[in-house]
């Protein structure tokens, strides 16, 4: 159950490398098209896709909302093509989705500012001012994105088991070394762990997106864990029907084999003045 995850900054070259690490590898590349392929399967329109994907909040309640339902079924669609194993994933936080599964090769492909500014310009055929407003906006956006789902520094390399920097080394070297890595007997020992840990987030996330569904759930202080198919819920909700409609939609999940409900109920306060 091989997994590479690819980060990349705009205009770094990261398009190409991903997809001939893949192709080198017979690995299947998981990127936009491909999410888009499988969209109408899950649920998801092309136009949802496009408001989700890779996207920070727009921070108006009832969008926020319909976001993270959306952007929870994109992840569903990239963990279920990850647990099929030899895959390379494109972007959408691969590296911080599949956290805790050892396995995967996380890697990012960087290059100086200017760098980026002049292949996109050339790629593009853009004006270098217009290429370079749009790769700084790529920058701040996937920045964001990153930040807000999973609270951590896009930037930060400790999160990288490879940073390659294509100012440096060629498209081809690049290539190669991501593709000599994945055979690391490091990583090679302990794939079969990973399947355990990837199941979990699975059904997780299908979880969260049937406690997302239901309209008569607040869920945005709840939280979700799985451990062997067993569903924990906690954090809070506003009455005893939410605590038990967040369980019923819980158990409703194909692969819960059972569910500990350690939600806490936290009733809205009134006003003496309403009395």
């Amino acid at each position: 159950m091989a997994i590479i995850t690819i980060s990349r900054e705009m205009g770094s070259g990261g398009i190409p490398i991903a997809h001939k690490v893949a192709e080198k590898l017979g690995y299947r590349l998981i990127d936009g098209e491909t999410i888009m392929e499988a969209a109408e399967a899950y649920g998801l329109s092309p136009e949802a896709v496009e408001q989700a994907d890779e996207k920070p909040p727009h921070f108006v309640d009832t969008l926020d909302s319909q976001q993270s339902l959306d952007l929870h079924l994109i992840e569903l669609i990239i963990l279920e093509a990850a647990l099929k194993g030899n895959v390379v994933i494109y972007g959408r936080g691969g590296q911080d989705l599949l956290e805790g599964i050892r396995s995967v090769l996380r890697t990012r492909i960087i290059a100086p500012f200017e760098d980026r500014v002049e292949r996109w310009s050339e790629r593009e055929w853009l004006d270098p001012d217009r290429a370079r407003y749009l790769v700084r906006k790529s920058d701040q956006q996937r920045a964001g994105f990153i930040k807000y789902y999973f609270d951590r520094d896009w930037e930060d390399s400790v999160h990288y088991d490879l940073t390659i920097n294509t100012q440096r080394l060629s498209e081809e070297m690049a290539v190669k070394v991501i593709c000599d890595s994945v055979k690391d007997e490091n990583l090679e020992s302990i794939k079969a762990s990973g399947k355990k840990v990837l199941s979990d987030l699975i059904l997780r996330k299908r979880v969260e997106i049937a406690i997302l569904s239901a309209e008569d759930i607040d869920a945005y202080l709840l939280e979700i864990g799985v451990e062997d198919g067993v569903v924990t819920l906690s954090g809070q909700v506003h009455s005893n029907v939410e605590k038990s409609a967040a369980e019923t939609q819980a158990r409703s999940v194909e692969g819960t084999s059972d569910l500990q409900n350690n939600i806490g109920v936290v009733e809205y306060r009134t006003n003496p003045s309403d009395h």
